[in-house]
């Protein structure tokens, strides 16, 4: 009865082990998410959870692949979960201010683009530049 009792408590030990190296892993991704969403807010002056929310009313998912966006798997533009690593609109400068740019006024960073000026003001450009670089 007592080695019964000795797995008993050792599987519960165990167990509340289990668990707490499962809450500390999930804190730490939180903390690092929250590192992340700073540092677009940082770079950007936007607010990802703004811009998550102005890139489901815009459509932006109907020609674009964007993590985080329900039913924005969209082929018609380039994918915008792997954005980090592209050039925003056409060679040249990589930086934030030419993304939140682009966002804004697609067609007065290239001409010949098929991405729409969607009349996005500068503060959602911000927002959605915040979004997207905190995800990448």
């Amino acid at each position: 009865m007592r080695h019964h009792t000795v797995e008993a408590f050792t599987s519960i030990l165990l167990m509340v082990a289990a668990a707490g190296a499962v809450l500390v892993a999930a804190e730490t991704g939180n903390i690092e998410r929250q590192r992340t969403a700073d540092a677009a807010r940082a770079l950007t002056g936007g607010e990802p959870t703004r811009g998550q929310e102005a890139i489901a009313e815009l459509g932006c998912g109907t020609c674009h692949t964007i993590s985080g966006i329900v039913g924005a798997n969209g082929t018609v533009g380039p994918n915008l979960t792997a954005l980090s690593s592209q050039v925003y609109g056409a060679a040249g400068e990589h930086t934030p201010d030419r993304l939140i740019a682009w966002i804004k006024a697609p067609r007065e960073v290239r001409r010949d683009t098929a991405m729409p000026d969607l009349d996005v003001s500068e503060a959602t450009a911000r927002d959605i530049a915040a979004y997207l670089l905190e995800q990448n």
